[in-house]
């Protein structure tokens, strides 16, 4: 499945109340930081579709072109597995100096860990 324009977290504050107001997984070549976004939150997005932001640090990762690698092949992980993430769900994915070097099979793997930690969104309300 494609990663759609509209799958990306880009507004800083989006990225700040996922931050702050979130739930933190880690997963050893990289962490998760997830929330579920409220229904009336943007009206832009699909209200089931999950929506990503990719961090690489200089201090933990490395120079630019190691903090690319990371990110690209997080992004590619989220990619392929991104029917596993929850319907409503905000993510930021934080790399590690191991994204860079985990086989993707693996990085994978972690991310599928990881989604099954977060729960189902709640049902919705009969009238």
């Amino acid at each position: 499945m494609r990663f759609r324009p509209e799958q990306h977290l880009r507004r800083q504050s989006d990225i700040r109340v996922v931050r702050e107001l979130g739930r933190r997984l880690d997963c050893r070549a990289f962490t998760v930081w997830w929330k579920r976004r409220d229904a009336t939150a943007d009206l832009a997005v699909p209200p089931g579709s999950p929506r990503v932001c990719v961090v690489a640090s200089t201090a933990a990762v490395g120079n630019a072109v190691r903090r690319n690698r990371a990110k690209r092949r997080l992004r590619e992980t989220f990619r392929q597995h991104q029917h596993l993430v929850p319907a409503g769900c905000d993510l930021m994915l934080i790399a590690r100096a191991a994204a860079q070097h985990v086989p993707l099979v693996e990085l994978g793997k972690k991310f599928t860990e990881a989604c099954a930690q977060i729960p189902p969104p709640p049902p919705a309300p009969t009238p």
